[in-house]
């Protein structure tokens, strides 16, 4: 999940940097998640991790000097919405450097999806780990919620499938539970949908269908096109265990397939869709269709 608007939303943060308020470390939050919580409450993300390398070069020109870390990730902004990538990398690595967290996410998305500068997965997972390791002991402000939540969900992506050419380990466990703080501390959409992928593939955690069907609704309900289109998939199907509920799934993969089919990363989405409106009977159809009516009706209200 990126942040909407994101050159007003990264102006406004640079603009603004009240003082953090402590708070407990991530074990320790974790461990007050109430079961019920997790019964009633997930790039695959990071589309954007796996996007292609960009073969801009990066300056190598003698850093400029700023006032502080503040100006800098500023001047950085400025380069970067002006389309010159180079000089805000050096920018924002100074700025990334003095602890503004914004910079820190910006690198990190860049390096990610090799925006303006060469792909580089080691570079990226340790912008982002910076963050994860800030946000695990300082509060985040209203306005770096999404940036915090996004850079967790980035790690917990990177350690769960880990990168052999960035010397990247897989660590499940460790994925796991980024993925279920940012779930539940930031009901970030893109974490809800990792987890339920998770629990219903037994990957990391006990598998538990119900809890991953659970996590796969809360981020379906919030419009997030994978999370619907493997929730309707498995409620079609009645996979890995599951009741079929036929027309409820063909909902769900409906909703999806009208997020999904005008990019290319959604084929497989559109030909779940087409496939379960193939095998579907007509009782099956029409009830799905006031489903989504229904649903929309509900949304838009």
């Amino acid at each position: 999940m990126l942040i909407s608007s994101r050159g007003q939303a990264e102006w406004n943060a640079s603009q603004n940097n009240p003082p953090k308020t402590g708070r407990g470390r991530l074990s320790t939050v974790l461990l007050t998640v109430s079961v019920a919580m997790l019964a009633i409450a997930l790039v695959d993300p990071a589309p954007a991790l796996d996007a292609a390398a960009s073969q801009t070069p990066e300056r190598t020109a003698p850093l400029p000097m700023f006032k502080d870390p503040r100006a800098a990730l500023r001047a950085g902004l400025e380069s970067y919405h002006s389309g010159d990538a180079g000089a805000s990398v050096e920018a924002l690595r100074y700025a990334a450097d003095g602890g503004e967290t914004l910079a820190q996410w910006k690198l990190g998305r860049m390096y990610a999806d090799g925006d303006g500068v060469t792909r580089d997965d080691a570079k990226a997972y340790d912008y982002f780990s910076r963050l994860v390791e800030h946000f695990d002991a300082d509060e985040p402000e209203p306005n770096e919620r999404p940036l915090a939540a996004n850079a967790f969900v980035a790690v917990g992506v990177y350690l769960r499938n880990g990168v052999s050419t960035a010397k990247i380990a897989p660590d499940t466990g460790r994925a796991f539970e980024l993925f279920r703080y940012a779930a539940t501390y930031f009901g970030d959409a893109d974490a809800q949908y990792n987890l339920g992928r998770m629990y219903l593939d037994g990957d990391g955690v006990r598998k538990d269908v119900r809890q991953g069907m659970s996590w796969l609704e809360l981020a379906a309900r919030k419009g997030h096109p994978q999370a619907q289109a493997v929730l309707g998939r498995t409620m079609f199907n009645g996979e890995a265990g599951a009741t079929p509920q036929k027309s409820r799934g063909l909902m769900y993969l409906t909703l999806a397939r009208d997020s999904a089919v005008t990019t290319p990363s959604g084929q497989w989405i559109v030909d779940l869709h087409t496939q379960a409106l193939k095998t579907a009977n007509e009782d099956e159809r029409k009830a799905a269709v006031a489903m989504v009516e229904a649903y929309l009706r509900e949304r838009n209200n």
